[in-house]
């Protein structure tokens, strides 16, 4: 049945309940269309393409985990923020797989998918702070901090992980450890008076 009011937005809706159910490879114009109810060319009075349709998913996902990851830092400082954040993360690809493996994974051109982006990525700037780092010493941090939780999740979603040991167990083994290097990393940069300045965009580093 056709859909009443299709706009942008119920356009991305549509795209997400396809990706959820048919993967990434799944997400094309005409399973949006089919799913919205609508002919596939009354999709190009919404989007440009598919190219731009993905663009918007990933906008939507990006936005939906920095939410995720905001609220569960919000209250916390260093050791328990950054571990809430990991945690979120994680569970956010535990939940949405598909959405999880559509996010890009090089720089955005496009300019609202740089902006969730930044968003995401400066939500471990603001944790880092707590820990007294900023400028280059955060960026370089939070390139270690997002490579780590990104290939647990990549792997973990993608049933890479065979051993018995539980999963939940060995991704606390990580935080742990990730904290724990984090404080050292801190204190020892602190006593070689490391002083960075603020470097600019927040953006997928």
């Amino acid at each position: 049945m056709p859909r009443a009011g299709l706009n942008p937005t119920a356009v991305v809706d549509a795209a997400l309940a396809v990706l959820d159910e048919a993967g990434v490879d799944g997400l094309t114009l005409a399973a949006v269309a089919a799913h919205a109810g609508v002919a596939t060319p009354s999709l190009y009075k919404h989007v440009k393409g598919l190219g731009a349709l993905r663009d918007l998913v990933a906008v939507r996902v990006l936005d939906e985990l920095a939410t995720n990851c905001e609220q569960a830092a919000m209250g916390r400082s260093t050791d328990a923020a950054l571990a809430a954040v990991l945690h979120a993360y994680r569970r956010y690809g535990q939940e949405h797989p598909h959405r999880y493996a559509a996010l890009p994974q090089q720089p955005a051109d496009e300019p609202e998918l740089a902006r969730a982006g930044d968003r995401a990525v400066a939500v471990f700037l603001a944790v880092l702070r707590g820990y007294g780092l900023d400028g280059a010493d955060a960026i370089h941090v939070t390139r270690g901090l997002r490579a780590a939780a990104h290939g647990f999740v990549l792997l973990e979603i993608g049933g890479g992980f065979g051993l018995p040991e539980k999963l939940d167990d060995s991704y606390q083994v990580l935080i742990d450890t990730l904290t724990a290097g984090l404080r050292d990393v801190s204190r020892r940069w602190a006593r070689t008076g490391t002083d960075t300045p603020p470097t600019g965009s927040a953006r997928p580093i």
